[in-house]
């Protein structure tokens, strides 16, 4: 830690000194350069603080994940502005070069060009900077209600119409507002879903995460229950915890306040959703995902209690489970229900018309619906967030999905 720590100094204080050139070039007030200069040195110093001094182990608290965010933030504005500035220093090298072995040209000495192209530098690095605040400050609990509706020809006909409400990666941890929280939950029980799936995540490590919110999330109706299954987070994986029991009783507080909040919690095995004399199967999964994750989940053990011919909901945190265990699955699942990726909480998305972020390059099912050999997924965005305390472009979560009878005519 330490190593990457003095790496990304030397990168942020070589950029920051080389912005501060276009600084110096825009103004002659010296009060613009002591507030650059100081509001560099105070998130580099507040970095080192939280992630040096402060000892909290391998657990990402908010401090930290605040500290980290403001560095980012301003290296990313350094180095979109040294993008600009070097370009217009490059072209200024060439132009000497020329003019001392060619002559004396006017166009190469220009203070006013240079102070236009510092301007725009500083301009254009200002962009992802305000974009990253506006998504601490309001884009975090920017709550979108996304509706689908999917057909099937095997659906139950008790099922025609049947509403599920998922939300997905609360992690209550990072929570800071609790009336945008209240209004999250007012929304979503004005859906009115036959049923509610939580699809993991409660907590960023810790049980007790939750224990300042379980009152509100208690408040979530829906008439056929409320569902849930663990995520990678829930296990506290990512805290150094004194002793295996430690952490086992974390775990067990963790099912225990899902329990007192109503969630029938689904680990590794399975239910039905009754309706007259039809049913669908509910499948629930513990986390199972690649590149390291906890692969906890056994698919042939949480559908041991079902039939291969039922429609099958699964609820699966990982969407890479559902790409490489799932959909090559002999018992057909209907419908996945995953979350984990958040959309990398960063993105470009224009509804019905094109999604994009980074997260892609890394799974493959990212956010929203897809289909594969008849089967769904939806990928939810998340309704909380982790790590970056906002969101921009990839907006917080509430999946409403309806079952629809494909019409045979």
């Amino acid at each position: 830690m330490m190593l990457r720590l003095i790496i990304f100094t030397i990168l942020y204080v070589g950029l920051g000194a080389y912005v501060l050139q276009g600084v110096k070039t825009i103004t002659k007030n010296p009060w613009l350069v002591y507030i650059y200069v100081g509001l560099s040195l105070l998130v580099l110093c507040n970095l080192f603080y939280q992630f040096t001094i402060v000892d909290t182990g391998r657990a990402l608290t908010r401090n930290k994940t605040y500290a980290f965010t403001f560095f980012v933030m301003l290296l990313v504005f350094n180095l979109v502005a040294v993008i600009f500035l070097f370009s217009e220093d490059i072209i200024r090298f060439f132009i000497a070069t020329y003019t001392k072995f060619y002559g004396e040209t006017k166009s190469f000495a220009m203070p006013d060009r240079r102070k236009f192209l510092s301007k725009l530098a500083l301009g254009m690095a200002a962009i992802p900077f305000g974009a990253l605040l506006y998504g601490m400050y309001k884009g975090k609990y920017n709550f979108k209600v996304l509706k689908y509706d999917l057909e099937y020809d095997d659906l139950p006909d008790a099922f025609d119409g049947y509403q599920i409400t998922q939300i997905s990666d609360v992690h209550s941890g990072s929570f800071d507002d609790r009336k945008k929280i209240e209004y999250a939950i007012d929304l979503i029980n004005k859906q009115k879903s036959d049923v509610l799936l939580f699809t993991g995540d409660m907590v960023n490590n810790k049980a007790e995460e939750m224990y300042p919110w379980k009152d509100l999330f208690a408040t979530l109706e829906a008439k056929d229950g409320k569902f849930s299954v663990l995520g990678n987070h829930d296990y506290g994986d990512y805290v150094n915890w004194p002793s295996k029991e430690a952490k086992e009783k974390n775990l067990k507080n963790l099912k225990d306040v899902q329990k007192e909040m109503g969630f029938d919690l689904l680990l590794n095995d399975s239910r039905y959703l009754v309706k007259g004399s039809d049913q669908i199967a509910l499948v629930g999964v513990e986390n199972w995902g690649k590149g390291g994750f906890k692969k906890a989940g056994d698919l042939s053990k949480a559908a041991s209690k079902i039939k291969r011919e039922d429609f099958k909901i699964l609820m699966s945190h990982d969407p890479s489970h559902w790409e490489q265990k799932v959909v090559d699955d002999p018992y057909h699942y209907h419908l996945t229900l995953s979350g984990h990726t958040h959309g990398m909480q960063f993105g470009i998305e224009i509804p019905g018309w094109f999604k994009w972020s980074p997260v892609k390059w890394r799974y493959k099912y990212w956010a929203g619906i897809y289909k594969e050999m008849g089967q769904f997924i939806n990928v939810n965005r998340g309704f909380g967030f982790l790590g970056y305390p906002g969101r921009v472009g990839i907006w917080p979560e509430i999946t409403v999905i309806t079952l629809k009878k494909k019409s045979l005519t």
